[in-house]
């Protein structure tokens, strides 16, 4: 009998370490990753400047992280809804077919918190050797 208990405490112990194992599992699981595709990238008669078109897909409950653009933004929400920060300005969220504008420098970060995939259209008016983004604290 006691043989049995021991062998049952074992077991039971050995069933919470892999749960436990699991929800460690869970937790460690990354958002999904923001996709950019550069589409375009051509210099422009604008001396120092170069025009660049990509296309940006949020999975659902994902977010691009606070960043800057050395460039003028002009974008265009194709699918899905986002909500825009843009530092120093209310949080808005924009659906399929509405635009946006962002000022080079300006932190921001678009977020995705619905169930479905956001695909944004964008086309940045770069400065000529800058990386197009760069992470802001």
């Amino acid at each position: 009998m006691k043989q049995e208990k021991s062998k049952i405490a074992g077991l039971a112990a050995v069933a919470v370490l892999v749960a436990a194992a699991g929800v460690q599992t869970l937790n460690a699981q990354q958002t999904p990753a923001v996709k950019r595709n550069i589409l375009l990238k051509q210099e422009m008669v604008l001396p120092g400047r170069d025009a660049v078109m990509a296309l940006v897909e949020l999975p659902p409950g994902s977010a691009e992280g606070r960043h800057t653009h050395p460039a003028e933004v002009f974008a265009f929400v194709q699918e899905g809804t986002i909500s825009l920060e843009i530092e120093g300005k209310p949080t808005v969220t924009l659906k399929a077919g509405e635009i946006f504008y962002l000022a080079p420098g300006k932190v921001h970060q678009a977020i995705n918190n619905s169930t479905a995939p956001a695909k944004l259209a964008a086309v940045f008016i770069a400065e000529k050797g800058k990386p197009l983004s760069t992470p802001a604290p």
